[in-house]
């Protein structure tokens, strides 16, 4: 189909190129990401641990049962804010996160359809009469490859719509179970 193999040689090179580029860039995201996650987590530890050593020394310091008592249970308010405020941070790492691989996968389609457009009809001009049929074969099964990644990427944004969501809900949740704490507390 191709009038000459170096032209077959070039758009397939400039796929693997365009693809290798794309996969370094995601690389590069998922590992900001991970890195981003892993100082979130330990600064979240560190506060956790230094709370606990405080809170240990508050209730070490008691007069009584009681008092050691009403020390624990005002500990508890300020965690439950650290836990709503950790669960915020990390959907934002989140949502970052697939934002950029959501643009990065996007514009690589995009791309690709466009580079795989040019050789089709490229090729498509230099086909020997009667294979026809097998053009618009391939030409459909191209159509056919987008438009199940363009199902699967709307099936995927809607789960990550779905599973933010339940996030929201679930955060709200300890927000709404931390208030209560505090207005006992006073």
């Amino acid at each position: 189909m191709f009038t000459n193999p170096e032209q077959f040689a070039n758009a397939t090179k400039t796929l693997f190129e365009l693809q290798m580029m794309t996969f370094s860039a995601l690389a590069d995201k998922a590992v900001k990401g991970v890195e981003q996650v892993v100082a979130l987590n330990m600064a979240t530890a560190k506060s956790s641990v230094e709370g606990t050593i405080a809170a240990g020394k508050e209730i070490s310091q008691a007069k009584g049962p009681k008092e050691a008592l009403d020390v624990a249970a005002a500990q508890v308010q300020p965690g439950m804010e650290g836990v709503v405020a950790y669960g915020e941070q990390f959907k934002e790492i989140i949502a970052e996160i697939h934002d950029e691989f959501s643009k990065a996968a996007d514009a690589h389609m995009a791309e690709a359809k466009s580079n795989l457009s040019a050789l089709i009809y490229d090729v498509t001009q230099h086909v020997k009469p009667g294979s026809e049929n097998a053009v618009a074969i391939v030409k459909q099964a191209i159509n056919n490859a987008f438009q199940g990644y363009e199902q699967v990427s709307t099936a995927t944004k809607q789960a990550r719509k779905v599973v933010e969501e339940q996030i929201a809900k679930a955060t709200e949740q300890v927000s709404t179970a931390a208030k209560p704490a505090k207005s006992k507390k006073k």
